[in-house]
């Protein structure tokens, strides 16, 4: 059964850009409620923790620096279907490939910077809320 919780991040491109607003109001407008939200800036330290899973491959280091160039809003959402729901919200992580309409079609800059992360999973999305939030994501 599908779980009602996702993750997601605000990356360092779209805050740059001024998107955090616009983003947020998509993700109101498809039915998500915050449940913790923070402006943050992560850490080489952090970013390499975050993302240890890539931590082979070759885009592994320009990954952290993209990620510790700026401020990044994480946050706990919540909805029936999350993760899949928002995984369609957002679109494909190559900008060109996301369909019309979707956070990354409309505000994403590349493969790379491309605006907002997303939990693939039930079991990653309360990995990764656990990792920024602690226990608050879990209430």
């Amino acid at each position: 059964m599908a779980g009602n919780r996702t993750f997601t991040m605000i990356k360092p491109d779209a805050v740059s850009n001024g998107h955090i607003g616009a983003i947020l109001q998509r993700m109101n407008a498809a039915g998500f409620r915050i449940v913790s939200m923070e402006l943050t800036r992560l850490s080489v330290a952090e970013a390499s923790e975050f993302y240890a899973i890539h931590k082979e491959r070759p885009f592994f280091g320009e990954l952290v620096s993209f990620m510790t160039s700026g401020p990044i809003v994480a946050a706990v959402l919540e909805k029936d279907n999350a993760v899949e729901d928002f995984r369609t919200l957002i679109g494909s992580t190559d900008p060109k490939q996301a369909d019309a309409g979707t956070i990354r079609a409309d505000f994403a800059d590349s493969i790379e910077a491309n605006a907002v992360h997303g939990s693939d999973s039930d079991e990653n999305a309360a990995i990764e809320g656990q990792f920024f939030f602690g226990r608050r994501a879990q209430h």
